[in-house]
This record gives C-alpha cells, sequence and structure tokens, in this order.
C-alpha cells in the first residue's frame, strides 16, 4: 500500500483498512478449521468492513441496534445476522424480527420471554441461541439453562436450537480454549442425556488473541490457530458449529496514520507530539504507553536513530502512544503508520 499517497488524500490522522489482508486472516480461518465449520464475523470490532465483507464468512454477529443500523443501510442479507446484544429491549427485537435476521441470542430468561412474545405478535419463528455464563454477568448459568430446556414448551412461539458461549478475549494459550470445547462437548452430551434437548446450533467465540507487540505476529497466531484447529472439528462433527470472532480477522488488516506535528527534547527525552491521540489508537489488553507496537517511518532520514516518546495532541500527560521508540531521523511532517489497528481503534 502506497501510504504517503493515501496520506495526501485523506490527511491525517486517518484509519486505512486493506480489503486484502481481512480476506486473507479470514481464509486462513477458514481452511484452519474445514468447510464443515461456520465462521462469524463480529462486526463490533470494526463494522466498516462490512463494505468488504469476504465469502469466507457464514454469519456476521450484531450487538447493537446501532450495528443492525448499519446492516440494514448496506443491504446485508439479513439472513446471515445472528443478533446479539446483552440488553436486548422489547422494540430491540421486533425490529430483529421485522428485518429477518437469521438467529437471536438470548442472554437472560427475560430475553427469551420477549423473543417469545414479540415472535407471537409478528407471527414469526425465530431461532433462538441461549447464551451460557462463563462466571460472568453474561448469559445465564447451567441450573438455569436445564430449567429452560425442561420447560421450553412455555417458549411456544420459538425454536431454541442451541447455545452460545464466549468467556472473553485475548487468550495466548491454546489450552484454554481446548478446555471449553470439552466443556461444550460435555454440556451437550448432558443435555441430550439428561434432558432431552438435542443442541443443534453452537456459535462459540473463541477470543483468540492478537500479538500486537512481537515479532513476527502472524505466525503466532496462525500457529495458535492451527493448535485449536483438531479440537473445533471435533466439536463441529457433534453441532452444527459457528466460530465467531472480531478482533482476530480485523486487527491485521487496519492502519493508522498520523503526521509529527512537533518536536522537542524536555529533561532529556525526546519527544515527538502526533496529530492524532491515544483516544484514537486502541491496542487491547496492554498497557500500550509501555510497549512498542509495529510501527513504520516515512521521512528522508539520515543515519541518525534515536528513541522517541510518541505523544498525541491531548491536554493530559496520559496521552503516550508509545515510549523509547527507534526512529531514524524523526522530523515535523513526517508520517508515521502504526500497524495492526484494524479492530476497535476506529470505534472506540
Amino acid at each position: 500500500m502506497d501510504f504517503i499517497a493515501v496520506s495526501d488524500k485523506l490527511g491525517t490522522p486517518s484509519y486505512v483498512f486493506d480489503e486484502e489482508v481481512f480476506e486473507e486472516r479470514a481464509n486462513a480461518v477458514k481452511n484452519a478449521f474445514g468447510e464443515n465449520i461456520g465462521i462469524c464475523f463480529s462486526i463490533k470490532a470494526n463494522p466498516f468492513l462490512l463494505y468488504a465483507l469476504p465469502k469466507a464468512f457464514s454469519a456476521i454477529e450484531v450487538c447493537s441496534p446501532g450495528e443492525l443500523t448499519i446492516c440494514e443501510k448496506l443491504g446485508v442479507s439479513m439472513d446471515k445476522v445472528i443478533y446479539s446484544g446483552v440488553n436486548k429491549g422489547r422494540s430491540d427485537i421486533e425490529r430483529a424480527l421485522a428485518n429477518g435476521v437469521g438467529e437471536i441470542t438470548a442472554e437472560s430468561l427475560l430475553h427469551l420471554e420477549l423473543i417469545n412474545e414479540a415472535a407471537q405478535a409478528y407471527k414469526k419463528r425465530p431461532k433462538v441461541l441461549v447464551r451460557v455464563t462463563a462466571g460472568s454477568q453474561f448469559g445465564i448459568d447451567e441450573d438455569a439453562l436445564f430449567n429452560v430446556v425442561t420447560n421450553k414448551s412455555r417458549y411456544n412461539c420459538i425454536d431454541i436450537v442451541g447455545i452460545h458461549y464466549f468467556s472473553g478475549t485475548g487468550k495466548k494459550k491454546s489450552s484454554a480454549i481446548i478446555k471449553e470445547l470439552d466443556y461444550l462437548t460435555c454440556l451437550t452430551d448432558r443435555l441430550l442425556a439428561d434432558y432431552a434437548f438435542d443442541v443443534k446450533r453452537i456459535e462459540y467465540g473463541t477470543g483468540l488473541a492478537v500479538d500486537y507487540f512481537v515479532a513476527d505476529a502472524d505466525k503466532t497466531e496462525l500457529d495458535r490457530l492451527e493448535e485449536i484447529s483438531k479440537a473445533i472439528s471435533n466439536l463441529g462433527k457433534k453441532v452444527a458449529l459457528t466460530v465467531e470472532m472480531g478482533r482476530f480477522f480485523a486487527a491485521p488488516c487496519g492502519f493508522y496514520l498520523t503526521k509529527v506535528a512537533d518536536t522537542k527534547t524536555n529533561c532529556g527525552i525526546n519527544y515527538a507530539i502526533l496529530d492524532g491521540g491515544l483516544n484514537q489508537l486502541k491496542y487491547d489488553g496492554q498497557i500500550q504507553g509501555m510497549q512498542i507496537p509495529q510501527i513504520i517511518h516515512f521521512g528522508e532520514g539520515l543515519d541518525n536513530t534515536q528513541e522517541w516518546t510518541l505523544c498525541g495532541s491531548l491536554c493530559t500527560t496520559a496521552d503516550v502512544l508509545a515510549r523509547k521508540v527507534p526512529l531514524n531521523d524523526l522530523k515535523i511532517g513526517d508520517l508515521l503508520v502504526f500497524c495492526r489497528t484494524g479492530a476497535y481503534s476506529v470505534t472506540e
């Protein structure tokens, strides 16, 4: 990508997303898991990527009314939508049903009641996934789930087809994901054996980590992907499995462009003031001011490498994008490109 030309056209600060990199990551996941596993893009990571959604995705997860509006405006096929979200009100559910979304998740017993009532009013029979908690405020616990499937006849206007499970993001150990897949296998077996409930569908969020601050991050991430592929495939032989991720798909394709607005040396420390700030740059799960991400420097430099503290334009000492970054002859007007910013930076 010609970042200089892009920055001249768009100005800075700005975000740029590489559609080819996005598609390559989607295809890598699809190839690792196999044709029988559905893959789902959680658009909260970056809804702008809906403009270039690869064919590898069989579903998209929508977590808010605003995200549903984006899907409406872009003409997204609603049967691909899994309508999720922690706080769904009656009007949200009615709107989702009116749009004809493919599936709706239920985060609570209230959600089940609201979905059932809306389905009756709209004379539709939606497919519902009940979210099982991983020990947090999200979803319902096993006892509540067992009660739901035992008394599923009370929800007579919906089809409870399966479960949704996502415990959190940033998992760097494949063993943690494999343990969760084993849990879902056991839970599926127990629901059938003890409650005569046949789990037909599972939507599972792996929470695979993105390595923002390591060399050769793509290899590290794809190796981790390969390590869980067999366990994913095994669960996919028991039920129709969709694997949902956002950050893992989106992060590698994004670039944040910013220019050096000022330079100074205070108390022996070299500071560069950038025209963008920390509020526009999100590297999740790290104290990013103490880490050095991959940064591409465009400038006509001499052989004069110095360490720089890169600061934004906000009136707070917290606005530090990175410290002790070695850069060659950094000058006012130079372009800096922060890599792997395709997830959450543009929305958070």
